[in-house]
């Protein structure tokens, strides 16, 4: 039942959404069996980080990789796993707490720009990659800051909004495009000059952690080495990127799958930069087509569907679509949903699922 509450209503479908995912994928295991099937690709290595820092598990050789994740969730795992003692199970809590966060803030700002509030919440939990909201992943842990920044952007509250940008720079690099989409959005509003000195807080969490690898390994960009070191994300013409995944998504392995989703990602998010350009929505554009960038001049497409799960202009703009014709949200989540429950198995099952 939708309630009169934006917050409410964000709650309820949210918490209804796990509570289905659940029942959806326990299949008679016990809880702990079960938490410990979400310890699965970048989970495990937040895990890693989590216990044993960047040099890994001691013992083993080095992940050359785990410098590109930062420190946010880490150290929220750690904190988390002095309350619960397992490292899959904190990871899942983070995920719900952080999740509850962020579709409220959503909702929020969904109604703030006109629209119903829990359409945007249902789009977004909907969506197929949102599996990777409930995973010990750090899309719920960024978007728990990122979302709530960008509504105190909108009311022009700067000290909170850019405190809260720090937060989400913590967690991803993606914390910078946001930082930079605040400077935008700073402007587009022609706010007072003597105002601007907060936006540069949200890029001290990348100058900090940029410096501790520095400390460690005398590597500024130890983090963006670390992208090229474990998934090969060197920097290539946007055309190139396109060859390379069209190749992988016409093989016959067991990734091409996975790259034919890459392809539909990168479809979208063109359509949604198109979209925010003639809505001339400046700062949402450079938010998102940021992202785009840097992950369509990679060697190949990687990890483009679920990053879409950060793009919460998208999620508004999709309320702002279905709010006055529930028909378009009823429609959406009749064609995407049964898509997320199959990619949550994929991923539950250790496939590779976005």
């Amino acid at each position: 039942m939708i309630t009169r509450s934006a917050a409410r209503d964000a709650l309820l479908l949210w918490l209804g959404s796990r509570a289905g995912l659940l029942m959806a994928t326990l299949l008679g295991a016990t809880f702990a069996e079960y938490a410990g099937k979400w310890r699965k690709w970048d989970a495990g290595l937040f895990i890693t980080i989590a216990q044993y820092g960047y040099d890994g598990e001691p013992g083993r050789p080095p992940d050359a990789g785990l410098p590109a994740f930062f420190p946010g969730l880490p150290v929220a795992l750690r904190a988390a796993y002095f309350v619960v003692r397992d490292w899959e199970t904190a990871g899942l809590l983070i995920s719900l707490v952080a999740g509850a966060v962020a579709v409220v803030a959503l909702a929020r700002l969904a109604e703030l720009e006109g629209a119903d509030g829990w359409m945007a919440v249902a789009a977004l939990l909907a969506f197929p990659m949102a599996v990777f909201l409930a995973a010990g992943y750090s899309e719920a842990l960024f978007l728990a800051f990122a979302v709530p920044a960008w509504l105190a952007a909108r009311q022009e509250r700067w000290p909170e909004a850019v405190l809260l940008a720090a937060g989400a720079s913590c967690v991803r690099i993606t914390g910078l495009f946001l930082a930079v989409a605040l400077v935008v959005e700073f402007a587009v509003r022609r706010q007072p000059v003597r105002r601007a000195g907060w936006l540069l807080v949200p890029f001290l969490p990348l100058v900090a952690y940029s410096a501790y690898h520095y400390a460690r390994s005398g590597d500024w960009l130890a983090w963006k080495h670390a992208q090229e070191a474990g998934w090969g994300r060197e920097f290539v013409w946007p055309w190139e990127a396109w060859r390379r995944t069209w190749g992988s998504a016409m093989g016959g392995d067991d990734f091409a799958v996975a790259f034919r989703m890459e392809i539909a990602g990168a479809v979208v998010a063109v359509a949604v930069l198109v979209w925010l350009l003639v809505l001339r929505r400046w700062s949402e554009l450079v938010y998102t087509g940021a992202q785009a960038a840097a992950l369509m001049t990679s060697a190949y497409y990687l990890s483009i569907p679920r990053s879409l799960l950060l793009w919460f202009p998208l999620w508004v703009l999709v309320a702002k679509v279905a709010t006055g014709r529930r028909w378009v949200i009823a429609l959406y989540v009749l064609i995407a949903g049964p898509l997320m429950l199959l990619n949550t198995v994929r991923f539950l099952s250790g496939a590779w699922a976005g």
